[in-house]
């Protein structure tokens, strides 16, 4: 009955998907054309970021990402796309006892102490309901959405829609590899038994941090659509813009940590930067650090991966070009010329600014938020115009992600540490070797496969 159910609701959802393509067949043709000016701009982005948050779907998702990466889409449309949040209207009561019981059976409420039909929070994909075990565990329970893994067939082939808008509007940017990125990542988020097992592998990677928090799993009550997981309580990050500068500067080294660590050690990122995925936690009245929530989009590099990453560290920091140019190489980047590599090296410097500089100061230094790497994107878009197109490799659209997101985090938290030596206290030990061996056995270990 519930297949039925989940055909049922699809088809219903299949019109609304349908204007949406209308929608973005329309603004690709005005783009085309140039027929319209900034407000005609800010008008149809406005329009466009209503009918995707409408669909409540991954296309969202696809929206906020694309929103993300640097020029990508015109910027009246990325500021719009930006404001999509995981915040859509809930499903009612009786939905989520029929989903309920598609995946723990007509019994399931016999499996809880309590649960509440009522979401506490929506997101793209799901909803999450607090609930409380038998033995008295307090559980945030996420249910994924009927049919999803068709909805996500369906969305990704809007994104062809929106990357024919990238490249009617510029041709900078080959966005092919940045396509089977995100159709790779937003496909594994569907498995909530593989989210499972990504928690559990943030357990193992930050034994020994205890600034940040993993929840625990109940796998009794998970299935590869249900995940019922240990409610870690805390308060929303951004509430604490006004609290002391201490207590802001631990939660951003928090936050450095449970990004830092994973990857120069394991070679592993949490690739979701929504500021929806962290709580801050306190302890005797005191700020600790951070919740960190939701494993759906954990990307898992090959050791020569990390290796170039901090291979571009250190041609930064020393100036050293040939090392430098290996880097750009071992991330895939092909054909490469001189002047493409200095293009590439002017987003290199900006993404990696703070971590060059042996000083306490904030992320932005001294740049206004809303003006923080607009300099760079345009100077690096400028050339690439004249010298591209660059074909992206598909392990830095994530990369890329994570580390702009992360110094959205800082920003917001006017933060001011000493970057530099957080960094360097995170690769003090880097070898690629140590990485291979750490990654393997920590995946072996939670029952996943490189």
């Amino acid at each position: 009955m519930s297949d039925d159910l989940e055909k049922n609701r699809f088809s219903a959802r299949a019109s609304r998907y349908a204007r949406v393509g209308a929608n973005l067949s329309g603004v690709a043709a005005k783009m085309a054309t140039s027929r319209f000016s900034n407000a005609d701009a800010g008008v149809g982005a406005v329009a466009l970021a209503t009918a995707l948050g409408g669909l409540k779907g991954p296309l969202m998702k696809v929206a906020q990402l694309m929103a993300t990466i640097p020029e990508a889409l015109p910027p009246k449309y990325a500021e719009e796309l930006q404001k999509l949040q995981s915040d859509a209207p809930p499903m009612g009561a009786a939905f989520v006892r029929r989903r309920m019981m598609s995946e723990l059976g007509a019994d399931w409420q016999q499996k809880f102490k309590s649960f509440d039909l009522q979401p506490a929070a929506a997101a793209s994909l799901g909803q999450v309901h607090r609930a409380v075990s038998l033995q008295g565990d307090s559980l945030a329970c996420k249910l994924q959405y009927p049919d999803m893994k068709s909805a996500v067939e369906a969305d990704l082939s809007q994104l062809s829609m929106l990357f024919s808008i990238h490249r009617r509007f510029d041709s900078a940017i080959d966005t092919r590899e940045i396509y089977k990125e995100i159709g790779e990542r937003i496909r594994e988020e569907l498995d909530y038994t593989r989210e499972a097992k990504h928690a559990a592998l943030y357990t193992e990677m930050l034994q020994n941090e205890p600034q940040v928090r993993v929840p625990n799993i109940f796998n009794d009550l998970s299935t590869g659509r249900l995940l019922s997981m240990q409610w870690l309580q805390g308060e929303k990050l951004l509430s604490f813009k006004n609290h002391s500068q201490d207590e802001r500067n631990r939660i951003a080294v928090a936050m450095f940590k449970a990004w830092w660590v994973p990857f120069s050690r394991f070679g592993v990122i949490h690739g979701d930067p929504h500021l929806g995925n962290y709580t801050v936690f306190s302890e005797d009245g005191a700020t600790q650090g951070i919740n960190l929530l939701d494993y759906g989009c954990i990307r898992v590099f090959p050791p020569k991966f990390v290796a170039g990453v901090v291979d571009l560290y250190h041609g930064l920091l020393e100036n050293d070009r040939a090392r430098l140019v290996h880097a750009y190489e071992t991330w895939g980047f092909k054909g490469l010329k001189n002047d493409l590599i200095d293009v590439l090296n002017v987003w290199a410097k900006f993404i990696y600014g703070p971590l060059l500089d042996d000083r306490v100061r904030t992320i932005a230094d001294g740049v206004a938020p809303g003006q923080y790497g607009r300099a760079e994107a345009f100077q690096v878009h400028k050339a690439l115009k004249e010298k591209g197109p660059v074909q992206v490799p598909r392990e830095f659209v994530f990369m890329d992600r994570a580390a702009i997101g992360l110094g959205g985090v800082f920003l917001h938290l006017n933060a001011e540490l000493n970057f530099f030596r957080l960094f360097n206290e995170a690769i003090a030990d880097f070898s690629q070797d140590k990485v291979a061996q750490r990654q393997g056995a920590a995946l072996l270990k939670v029952g996943l496969t490189p």
